[in-house]
This record gives structure tokens, sequence and C-alpha cells, in this order.
């Protein structure tokens, strides 16, 4: 259960993931962070556990009406398990064996390309650290709103744990965390 709290986490900070490069010359969007979340879905031999982070900061970067890059800090201190286990799985997912807070309390996302297959959707590569581990990271996201005061954007998309150095439970926990994540920023 805990590690699938922690590849969730991991998700999450990947998702945090959903940060955009800053790119010289076009409009500069703020996070709202007490809207946006990264949410997690770990998954072990005998259920799954639920949860997501809150955004600490992060700015999106639109040129001609588009988005073109952006970063993000996820804030893995605001760590909130949304399944029974709670307090006890926190803790755990706070611990060396999976975040380990006590050395990082933060992720990064920073975008590196934007290429837009639709209108409103675009692939995103961008890199992610977690745990003084930087790693690339590729997803699709939807673009559900954008004008020129506010953006709200989506992405859902899976991370490998085992990538940012959190093996516990290798073998019951699943190395693949679901993260989804929902960004909101305004001018």
């Amino acid at each position: 259960m805990k590690k699938i709290l922690l590849a969730v986490a991991l998700i999450a900070s990947s998702v945090g993931i959903y940060s955009f490069t800053n790119k010289a010359g076009g409009d500069l969007f703020v996070a709202e962070v007490a809207k946006s979340k990264v949410e997690f879905i770990g998954s072990k031999t005998d259920g799954y556990h639920t949860g997501f982070f809150s955004l600490k900061d992060g700015e999106l970067s639109v040129e001609a009406g588009k988005i073109s890059g952006g970063r993000f800090t996820i804030s893995l201190s605001s760590l909130k398990v949304t399944d029974e286990s709670g307090e006890k799985l926190e803790g755990h997912l706070k611990s060396p064996d999976f975040f380990d807070l006590a050395k990082s309390s933060d992720a990064t996302f920073s975008i590196s390309s934007v290429n837009y297959i639709a209108a409103n959707k675009a692939e995103i590569n961008g890199i992610l650290t977690l745990k003084g581990i930087t790693a690339p990271v590729k997803f699709i996201a939807y673009i559900r709103g954008i004008d020129e005061k506010k953006i709200f954007a989506e992405a859902s998309f899976t991370i490998d744990r085992t990538a940012f150095g959190m093996s516990y439970g290798k073998g019951k926990v699943a190395d693949d965390v679901q993260i989804n994540v929902h960004l909101f920023a305004k001018k």
C-alpha cells in the first residue's frame, strides 16, 4: 500500500511535472496553487492507494494563444493520502523508503518542448527532478480553456517510481504510478 502511494507521489511530482519552461517573448501565466493539484494512484498486488500533492509555485509561457513552455515546483510535504490508509501511509511515503522529505521537500518539472497535436491537445516533453534524480517525462496535455487571462489544462500519465530511486516493495508494489494533473493559471 505504501509502495502504491509512493508511486503515486512520484507521479504527482512528475506531474509537478506539468511544469512548463518559461520562454522569452511569451505571455507569462502564474499557477493558481490553491486550485491546482497533482493526484496519484499507486497500485499493489492487493489494492491501491490514492492521494495528491499541491503546487508550491509555477508558471506557463504562452505565445500566439498556445502554451510554449513553463516550470513548476511540487510541494512533496503537502502529500495527502485520500484513502482509508490516511496518516499512517502519509508517514511512510514521506520516509526514506519513498520521498525522503528530510532530504528534499520539493520536486520540479520544466517543460522542454510543446508539440500541439490538435487545437486543445499537446505533447509535453519535460524534465522531472525528484529526490535529486532527474529524468525525462513525456505526456499528452489537454488544454481545456485558454484565453488572455487564464488557463486550465489537464493530463493523465504514468511514471516509473524506480527511475527516482523508489524501489521499496518491488514485486508487490507496482513500479508505475498513475498521475493526474489539474493545472489552473492566470495572468
